[in-house]
Formats: structure tokens, C-alpha cells, sequence
């Protein structure tokens, strides 16, 4: 098992190294030049995401797909992710990771296009879409839909399902720790999450839009207040933290005896890796709920779907960022810590609050992350196997639900992350090779101002 582990963990490095970074970032940059910038439309997007589009096609809401996704989204990454990256790539990994969410805007904007674009209705209605229909009927490449699909079934099970249980159970019993038995705490924390999460699951995409729609917002609103709240009682050190965050994030000084490189490549690494994990621009996850949202055409769903990324890097990363660099200022006996024990020890500085607030984010950012991954899985298995394989794909992923909240899972994580890797690759063809598609489809609705177009449902292919 050990050397199984040790395996996983170098092919996972691999998949995640410069290659990937130099892949997913420049793709990021390429599509918003290309695309004329589609950042500064983010108000409008954030706009037209509280809107419906009653009568356009689809099984969801705008806001619905975007929250499904904002579910699946914003996870653990966004707390504990932020603080790897500082522990690993120092203060300036904030701004990389910053950064990362900003030019990211553009390809979730363009997954989001090309989900619509291609998406395809079954014969009872229901909308189906994402990078798997993209690679079939915009290139014709099927073979690769299949092994996206493949991954990504996959990869719901790891880092969509089991890791987020185990993640919620640990935390859980770390916090009543002094009132029963760990194993106890896991045990009945897995019985209970398996049935909340079969509750919503079983009832398909417009249960799962539902309780996302009522959660996601909420959670956000408070994890966010509550981080204000720190930042207020760290306010002294926010002007220092944020000079560090620019002047370290740019830095030339050498690293490790100038073994390591310079503090800029350290930082840029880690932040931007830990960035482009967050937010899963480019990964191909959320196109697969956009679209199935209910909008007029194609470029409505992609800005939509381009506020996912604003949100969950633009804002909550950074803001998870200031409060880590910041109470590493405050509290500098903090600052030797990993990411898991530097995010603990950042929030447990804090009296009365800081605790709470860690422990609120983890539990409802998991949830709703394995909510999210639900109907990710579930679509990827429909497209390998049919219809008929959702009911037994939705029973394995309950059940593992359970599995995860009591056993330990270092393996998982390194399976997940190289699924994820894997996901990332075929999805990022697609967007490259279909980017004059999308540059068209931006020109015509965006920039020509035709927003309010609706494209014709009668053309919409059957699947």
C-alpha cells in the first residue's frame, strides 16, 4: 500500500506540474485575448444570472446550473487549498492564485458556450451537455468524449464524493472530540450524510438545482461575513499584508540557497496550481450542468456560468488569502505550519469566532461539493452507458458517501487529482480547437449586442 501510495503521489505530481500549469494557464490567456476580453462583461453576467429565462429550453435555471456548479465548485480548496499555497509558494501565492481566477473568467465562459452549443435533448425532454458532446459533435472526436467521461465518472467518486465525506467526518471529529469516540463520530456523521445526500440526489438535476439554489448562497454570504469579521480584528495588518502579497509575488530573491529558483517562480507555481484546482476553469465539470440551464443562447449560459469562477477565486479565494497572510502577521508562531494546521491555527487565533466559521465553511462547502459531483458522475455515466445506468451509479455513490466519512483516503486524494488532470486535457482541446466557434458566437451576441436573441429549440440535435 505504501508503495501504491507512493506511486499515485509522483504520477499526481506529474499530471500537476509545470506542463499542466503552462497548459491550463495559457489557455486561460489565450481565450481572453481571443475573446476580446469577455472579463469586463462580469457585471452584466452577475446580472443576468438572477434572471430566467422562463421560456427558453432547458431543466434548470440559470441561477440553478450556476449554483449546482458553485456547489461542486467551492469545496475545501477555497480554505484549505489557499492556506497550501501560502505554506508552499509564501504570502505572494495569494495574488498567483488571484490572478489564476481572472483570466479564468474566459474559458469557464467558453466551457459554458460550447455546453449549450452542442448540447443535445433526450426524447423525454431532458437537456444534456459538456465537454463530451463538444468533442462528438463539434469535432468528432467521440473516442475522446468517452475517456472525458471515463475520467470524470471517476473522479466523482474521489474528489466530488469520498474525500469530501471523510473531510466533513474528520472535522466533525476533531470537534466533539471530548464528547464521544472518533470512530463513532465518523460512523453516525457517514449514516446520516449518505442519507441527506440520497434525500437530494435521488429526485435528479432540478432537486439537486434546488437545494444548491437555497445553499450555496447562504453559505457563501456567511462564510464570507464571517471572514470580514476577521479581517476587521486583523485590520492593523491588512495594508502590511497585502504590500507583502504584491512585493512577494514578484520577487526575484533566491529560494533554498537558489536551488528552489526565485520566490516569483515559488509563489507563481503554488498559487497558480492551487488556482486552477479551485475554481475548475478548464476542467470541464461545470459545462456538464450549464447545460441543462434554461437560456435564450449560447453566450447568456456562458457568462452566466463565467460569475462561477468570479465568485469562487476572484472573491472567496482572495479573501480566504488575506485572512491566512494576515494572521501570519498577527500570530508569526503560525507561520511554520502545513496548509491544514496553518488554516486551523489562522481561524483559531481569532476568539469566539474564528473556529466556528472554519468549521461552518468546511461542512457546507463539502456537502454541496458532493452534491454538485453527484449529477457530474451521473451525466458522464449516462454518456458511457445509457440511461439505465443512473439508478445503479446513484446507489455506489451513496454508498461511498459512507465509505469516505470512515475511512482513511491519502489514496483517493492522488487518484482524484490525476482524474482531474486527466478530465482537463480533452476538455481543453475541445475549447482550443472550437475557439473559433466560440470567438463567432461572442462576436455575434456579445459584442454585436444581440443578448437577447433566442436560438431556434426546433434545431437542437437528439441524442
Amino acid at each position: 500500500m505504501e508503495q501504491l501510495l507512493q506511486i499515485t503521489e509522483d504520477i499526481s505530481a506529474l499530471v500537476w506540474g509545470w506542463p499542466m500549469i503552462v497548459l491550463l494557464l495559457g489557455t486561460h490567456l489565450y481565450l481572453t485575448f481571443r475573446l476580446k476580453f469577455p472579463q469586463r462583461k462580469i457585471w452584466t453576467a452577475i446580472k443576468l444570472s438572477v434572471q430566467k429565462d422562463k421560456d427558453a429550453t432547458g431543466d434548470v435555471s440559470q441561477f440553478g446550473a450556476l449554483a449546482t456548479s458553485l456547489a461542486a465548485t467551492i469545496g475545501t480548496g477555497n480554505i484549505i487549498g489557499v492556506a497550501t499555497a501560502v505554506s508552499l509558494g509564501g504570502p505572494g501565492a495569494v495574488l498567483w492564485c488571484w490572478l489564476t481566477g481572472v483570466f479564468g473568467i474566459a474559458t469557464k465562459y467558453s466551457e459554458g458556450l460550447l455546453a449549450i452549443k452542442y448540447r443535445t435533448k433526450t426524447p423525454d425532454g431532458r437537456m444534456l451537455g459538456g465537454p463530451m458532446y463538444a468533442l462528438e459533435k463539434g469535432l468528432g472526436y467521440k473516442w475522446l468524449g468517452i475517456l472525458f467521461c471515463i475520467f470524470a465518472s471517476v473522479a466523482s467518486f474521489g474528489i466530488g464524493n469520498t474525500v469530501q465525506a471523510n473531510a466533513i467526518s474528520e472535522n466533525l471529529a476533531l470537534v466533539f472530540a471530548d464528547w464521544m469516540s472518533a470512530d463513532h463520530i465518523k460512523t453516525t456523521t457517514g449514516f446520516v450524510l449518505a442519507a441527506l445526500i440520497g434525500f437530494v440526489v435521488i429526485g435528479g438535476v432540478k432537486s439537486i438545482a434546488r437545494w444548491c439554489t437555497a445553499l450555496v448562497p447562504l453559505m457563501a454570504l456567511l462564510y464570507v461575513l464571517g471572514c470580514a469579521y476577521i479581517l476587521c480584528v486583523n485590520h492593523a495588518y491588512l495594508g502590511e499584508s497585502i504590500s507583502l502579497i504584491c512585493r512577494e509575488a514578484f520577487s526575484l530573491k533566491a529560494v533554498g540557497g537558489g536551488t528552489a529558483g526565485t520566490v516569483l517562480m515559488v509563489a507563481a507555481r503554488y498559487g497558480i496550481a492551487r488556482g486552477l484546482f479551485s475554481n475548475e476553469s478548464g476542467m470541464g465539470s461545470a459545462p456538464i450542468v450549464a447545460a441543462a440551464a434554461q437560456t435564450r443562447n449560447p453566450v447568456r449560459q456562458a457568462l452566466v456560468s463565467s460569475t462561477g469562477t468570479f465568485w469562487d477565486t476572484v472573491v472567496i479565494c482572495a479573501i480566504t488569502g488575506l485572512v491566512i497572510v494576515s494572521s501570519i502577521i498577527a500570530y508569526p508562531e503560525i507561520s511554520q505550519e502545513d496548509g491544514g494546521m496553518l488554516t486551523k491555527k489562522a481561524f483559531g487565533m481569532i476568539p469566539y469566532v474564528g473556529t466556528p466559521i472554519l468549521t461552518f465553511g468546511i461542512l457546507t462547502f463539502s456537502f454541496s461539493t458532493i452534491l454538485g459531483w453527484s449529477y457530474y458522475g451521473e451525466r458522464a455515466m449516462e454518456y458511457l452507458a445509457g440511461k439505465r445506468s443512473i439508478v445503479f451509479y446513484r446507489i455506489v455513490y451513496i454508498l461511498l458517501v459512507f465509505a469516505g466519512s470512515t475511512m482513511s483516503l491519502a489514496l483517493v486524494w492522488n487518484l482524484a487529482d490525476i482524474m482531474n488532470a486527466l478530465m482537463a486535457i480533452p476538455n481543453l482541446l475541445s475549447l482550443l480547437l472550437l475557439s473559433g466557434v466560440i470567438a463567432k458566437e461572442t462576436q455575434h451576441y456579445l459584442w454585436d449586442r444581440n443578448l437577447d436573441e433566442e436560438v431556434d429549440e426546433d434545431s437542437l440535435p437528439s441524442a
